[in-house]
C-alpha cells in the first residue's frame, strides 16, 4: 500500500524530544555520547542547542552527569547506542541512577540484530536482561514511530528511571495517531483462540503479518504488543493464556533474560501453559544487511508462522 510509512524509531525519538520541548517540557535536557547524528538527538540539538549536552565518547560520564542533572530537578534524556548505554555504563546506571532511583531517562538506539553492518560488537541483544535486573527500572521497546513518540512523552511524565530501546532500521508504522500508550500496559492487537503471540519492538509487525498468514491456514492467533517489558502487563498475559492455552513470545533480543523469560516467569507462577520463545538463540550477531540478518536469525513473519504451526500441532 502506497500510504504505508516506514520510519526508524531512533528518528521518532529525536522528533519526540522536539515535540516535548514545544509542548512546554521546561525541565527537559538531552545528552549524548558523541552520537547525536546516529541517535537522532541532533534533531533536538538543532533547535535547542542550549539544552543539549555532548559528553563525548564517555558513557559512564554521560550517565553520571545525567544523574547529577536529575538531582537538580531536571529531566535528563541520556542517549547512546544500546551496547554502550546498557552495557558499558551498566555500573553507573545501577549505582548512580537505579540505586538512588533518580529521574533519568535512557534513550538507547541501534539495539538488536537490526544494527546490521555494525556487527556483533554493536548488536546488543542483552539490554533487556541487563536493565530488567535493576530494581525499579522501567524497560520499554516501542514497535513503531507513533508508539515511540508516545513512549518518550510518557517517560518524561513518569517519575523514576526509564530505559527505552529504539532501532536503527525503518519499521512499518501501523498505529493510528489516536493510539494511547500507557507504561505497564500491553496492547491487544488481534483477538484469537488457538495461540497467543506476544511480541515487542520490530517483531510486533512481523507477528501481525504472521497472524494473517496463519489465519489462511486455519490457525486463529491472538497478537499482543508488549511494549513495556518491565513492569510486565501480567493481567493481559494471564487472561490471554487462559483463552488460548499456548503462548509464543517474539523479540529481537536473546531468548535469555528478555520478554520471553518475563512472560515465562509470569505464567509459571500464575497460570502454567506451554510457551515457545522466538528470539536470538544464545548466540552473537554478525555483520550484514539488517533485513537479511533478521531472516537468518528467524526474526521474521515467515519463521513465526513456521514455529507457530509446529507448536499448535
Amino acid at each position: 500500500m502506497a500510504d504505508v510509512k516506514y520510519i526508524p524509531t531512533r528518528e521518532s525519538y529525536g522528533h519526540a524530544l522536539n515535540e516535548l520541548a514545544a509542548e512546554g517540557a521546561d525541565k527537559l535536557v538531552v545528552m549524548d555520547a558523541d552520537l547525536a547524528g546516529a541517535t537522532k538527538t541532533g534533531i533536538f540539538k538543532a533547535e535547542h542547542p542550549d539544552r543539549h549536552f555532548n559528553c563525548g565518547i564517555a558513557e559512564a560520564d554521560l550517565i553520571g552527569t545525567a544523574a547529577g542533572f536529575a538531582t537538580m530537578g531536571l529531566v535528563p534524556f541520556a542517549s547512546s547506542f544500546a551496547m554502550f548505554a546498557a552495557g558499558r555504563a551498566f555500573e553507573q546506571v545501577r549505582n548512580s541512577v537505579g540505586y538512588p532511583h533518580l529521574n533519568v531517562k535512557i534513550g538507547a538506539t541501534h539495539a538488536g540484530i537490526s544494527a546490521g553492518e555494525d556487527g556483533a560488537s554493536h548488536q546488543c541483544n542483552e539490554d533487556f536482561a541487563l536493565m530488567r535486573s535493576i530494581p525499579g527500572m522501567v524497560v520499554i521497546c516501542p514497535a513503531d514511530d507513533i508508539e515511540a513518540k508516545k513512549v518518550v512523552k510518557a517517560a518524561y511524565k513518569y517519575e523514576g528511571p526509564v530505559y527505552m530501546r529504539f532501532g536503527r532500521s525503518a519499521v512499518r508504522v501501523f498505529h493510528d495517531e489516536d493510539y494511547n500508550f500507557e507504561i505497564g500496559k500491553g496492547e491487544l492487537i488481534r483477538e484469537g483462540k488457538d495461540v497467543t503471540i506476544i511480541a515487542t519492538g520490530l517483531m510486533v509487525a512481523e507477528a501481525i503479518d504472521a497472524a494473517e498468514e496463519l489465519a489462511k491456514k486455519g490457525i486463529d492467533a491472538e497478537v499482543i504488543n508488549m511494549a513495556t517489558i518491565k513492569p510486565l502487563d501480567k493481567e493481559l498475559v494471564i487472561a490471554s493464556a487462559k483463552k488460548t492455552g499456548k503462548v509464543i513470545t517474539a523479540e529481537e533480543h536473546n531468548i535469555i533474560g528478555g520478554l520471553g523469560e518475563a512472560v515465562c516467569s509470569c505464567l509459571a507462577e500464575n497460570y502454567p501453559v506451554p510457551v515457545k520463545r522466538i528470539g536470538v538463540n544464545d548466540v552473537f550477531g554478525k555483520s550484514g544487511p539488517a533485513a537479511e540478518l533478521l531472516k537468518e536469525y528467524g526474526l521474521c513473519a515467515e519463521n513465526v508462522v513456521k514455529v507457530t504451526e509446529e507448536f499448535v500441532k
